[in-house]
């Protein structure tokens, strides 16, 4: 018996192309092999005798006191563990022979229980078994004489996939990474030999029927459901919620603690190719997003809804875009929480709300400043100003509501739905406004001062926080704001010129050339300035450069008016002295007591230089250049400024305002800062 096998047993040790009878690994192998088929305990068994003494290499010495194990007859043995047997002198096995002892596990063992970090292993073993058992019965194309193997084999399998899903239970929480790693490579050992069976003209045994791909899939499914139904108890500070909020508050931390255990253990487990942060990143978005689509369904309270949107586009987004997850999750993919059908209706609840209660505010803060108004009290004084905490409630209002709805709703344009009444809610402060000028109450001054801070606030806003607001709301906002500025000025200015109309009735004379009458108008203006003090020093500052724009204009309507005629080159040069030194004179003045408009000086030295100029050619390029750089300068005031001169021919005049037409035609240029539309002089 043992020549006749020694041919299916070549040797890598003794290098002999059959098993030599003289070489000790040659002869445990041929032990082994008996074992192996024979099973641990056959029905008729010759070994070895118990007492026969055997050298170091386990081999009996002494002769050959042996029985050959009966090969035929008998139960075929299943896979079981390989052991080498190793001599031991003292009782004790040497470091080397400790080091090189292989311990393979039998399925057994490792079906088992006993060591289900070996599942792999256990799947090798199986498949090595499929292939020889079926390998073996190719030519009879029968399976009935092993029907004993088959069935065993399907029981071995049917065990297998029973501890690898319920290793991939565990797959979160205490990971067992030694156990999932094995398991994970079991199922990709048992898919690769599905695509074997596939490639082969024949039909797989029927284990092979069930697919572990989806059995894995649906696994995982039923992990994520099962955490995502039964979360941990929330934290301390989270128990006094409402049971809804308590809910998703807990769903949305179990998936941020498991996907985290994906990223950092699980994801270990797996090839790279199976991706399976992603997977697991799907798994719990469908099952989130499942169980507030239940929640959506039902009519919300705005508390409820609030806080249901501020999960879908705020908190999830926030957990996904955490840096361990953004790195391998892609977020994008996954979409959003809850379909745009379900979103709108809770969108348009969210800021339905959110508006009323800023118009409600905004409005009620009107009529108490109404209120303030009209019992005769004045706005409190900061710093020696006029103050009114109207602008800055409202504007705080603002842009707490809808940069908090930004997050809310997840859309920077849809938050800005909250202040589209805002229009009408600033037509109010101007009717209000309008009413405290048009009574001129005792404190009227003092409330419009105060509102003239207001008004530069809501302006600021407007122009710097333009996210807040739709592109029309702004525009009428900042239009309305510009008409009160101007409004607020002309009832604040009216006593100044009014005060101050003796001395502009003398300009333009005889008397304005040879006496010094602009150094009293000068001593007027500062007189009254001391009653234009109040407001905040920016909105001082406006309020002077407008006086500083509007004494300009009326000196240079007074100067056109024509009272004065220049008949000849000396006159003409006494007026350019005289139009030169007052610019100089005024833009001092002014640019003192704060005004920005230095560009007031430019006008009125062009106008005296006109004045000078005697040569036509000289006259028309001054007078271009003056309406180049201030487009609204009109032909009536060319030629309110030429007859001045009573030197200069009607035909001459008519020149000079042609060649100023065609230019302003050609250049088209507009108007940026108007100046001579408003001096009325005709």
């Amino acid at each position: 018996m043992y020549s006749t096998l020694r041919s299916c047993f070549p040797c890598r040790s003794c290098r002999q192309e059959a098993l030599s009878e003289g070489c000790s690994h040659c002869w445990n192998r041929f032990i082994s092999w008996i074992r192996m088929r024979t099973g641990p305990e056959p029905t008729e068994t010759y070994g070895l005798e118990k007492n026969c003494p055997q050298d170091q290499s386990g081999r009996p010495t002494g002769g050959r006191r042996f029985k050959l194990p009966k090969l035929w007859g008998g139960q075929r043995p299943q896979n079981q563990a390989v052991v080498n047997p190793t001599a031991t002198t003292d009782g004790h096995h040497s470091p080397k022979q400790e080091e090189r002892k292989p311990v393979v596990l039998t399925v057994e063992q490792i079906l088992d229980g006993q060591a289900i970090q070996h599942l792999c292993e256990a799947s090798k073993q199986l498949i090595e078994r499929e292939e020889r058992l079926f390998d073996g019965i190719m030519e009879t194309d029968s399976l009935t004489q092993h029907a004993e193997e088959v069935d065993k084999l399907a029981v071995d399998y049917k065990n297998l996939e029973g501890l690898v899903l319920q290793t991939l239970r565990l797959s979160l929480g205490e990971v067992n990474v030694e156990a999932l790693t094995s398991a994970v490579n079991a199922i990709n050992q048992e898919m690769d030999q599905d695509q074997r069976w596939k490639k082969r003209n024949r039909s797989s045994p029927p284990w092979r029927q069930s697919d572990l791909k989806k059995l894995h899939d649906s696994t995982l499914r039923s992990l994520v459901e099962d955490r995502m139904d039964n979360p941990s108890t929330p934290p301390a500070n989270q128990v006094e919620e409402s049971s809804l909020h308590a809910d998703i508050h807990s769903m949305g931390r179990q998936l941020k603690e498991d996907l985290l255990c994906v990223v950092r253990v699980v994801q270990g487990c797996y090839p790279p190719e199976q991706d399976i942060c992603n997977f697991y990143a799907r798994l719990y978005h469908q099952t989130f997003s499942s169980r507030l689509r239940n929640i959506a369904d039902f009519v919300l309270e705005h508390k409820d809804c609030t806080f249901l949107m501020r999960w879908v586009n705020e908190y999830y987004p926030q957990i996904l875009q955490k840096p361990e997850l953004a790195a391998v999750i892609d977020a994008d993919a996954l979409g959003k929480l809850l379909p745009e059908e379900m979103l709108k209706p809770l969108e348009e609840q969210y800021l339905s709300k959110q508006q009323d209660e800023l118009n409600k505010y905004i409005s009620h803060v009107l009529v108490e400043a109404e209120q303030k108004w009209r019992t005769g009290e004045e706005p409190t004084r900061e710093d020696g100003c006029f103050v009114s905490h109207v602008a800055y409630d409202i504007i705080q209002l603002i842009n707490g509501m809808v940069s908090s709805a930004e997050k809310v709703v997840g859309d920077r344009h849809k938050a800005q739905k909250i202040t589209c009444q805002l229009k009408d809610l600033m037509q109010s402060f101007q009717t209000f406004h309008n009413t405290i000028m048009k009574q001129n109450e005792p404190n009227s001054k003092p409330v419009i001062k105060a509102n003239l801070g207001c008004i530069a606030q809501f302006t600021e806003v407007l122009n710097n926080r333009s996210h807040l607001f739709q592109e029309d709301v702004q525009r009428n906002c900042l239009q309305i704001l510009s008409h009160m500025k101007e409004s607020a000025h002309t009832y604040l200015l009216k006593p100044v010129h009014e005060a101050l109309k003796p001395q502009y009735n003398k300009l333009g004379t005889n008397d304005w050339l040879n006496n010094s009458l602009f150094e009293k108008l000068l001593d007027s203006i500062e007189n009254e300035l001391q009653d234009l003090q109040g407001s905040i020093q920016s909105c001082h500052q406006e309020l002077i450069g407008q006086l500083h724009q509007e004494v300009t204009a009326e000196y240079l309507r007074k100067l056109l008016k024509g009272k004065v005629k220049l008949k000849d080159k000396e006159l003409q040069h006494k007026a350019y002295e005289t139009v030169k030194d007052n610019a100089e004179s005024l833009q001092d003045f002014f640019g003192k007591m704060g005004s920005k408009e230095d560009w007031l000086n430019e006008i009125l030295t062009k106008i005296a230089e006109v004045l000078k100029l005697q040569e036509l050619p000289a006259i028309q390029m001054e007078v271009v250049s003056l309406g180049t750089a201030f487009p609204d300068l009109s032909e009536k005031h060319v030629s309110a400024l030429l007859k001045l001169k009573t030197n200069i021919s009607k035909a001459d005049r008519r020149m000079v305002k042609e060649t100023l037409s065609d230019n302003l035609r050609e250049t088209g240029a507009v108007a940026n800062r108007p100046f001579f539309s408003k001096v009325q002089c005709f």
